[in-house]
């Protein structure tokens, strides 16, 4: 079950160009706020989590959201490299 449940994991498919992809946001200090940001003509938030130093929230990047808001002190991490916010 795990090997099939890993295959294709890395690879986007043209199906999955817009969405499909992960991030992984680490709360460096508490009340890090995330927030899911819609595709379309008028970009709303959709849904906002809250994080408290050290807990991580992995977060995709679908048909509805089109950008993902960080603020306060996190690491980020995706398939391109990691980088830092609120440093």
């Amino acid at each position: 079950m795990v090997g099939a449940a890993m295959e294709g994991v890395g690879t986007v498919t043209e199906d999955e160009e817009a969405s499909g992809r992960y991030i992984v946001v680490k709360a460096l200090e508490d009340g890090v706020v995330i927030m899911g940001l819609t595709r379309g003509k008028d970009t709303r938030s959709h849904h906002s989590e809250r994080l408290d130093a050290g807990e991580v929230l992995v977060a995709q990047f679908t048909e509805l959201t089109a950008a993902i808001k960080i603020r306060g002190k996190a690491e980020i991490m995706t398939d391109v490299g990691k980088v830092s916010a609120g440093v």
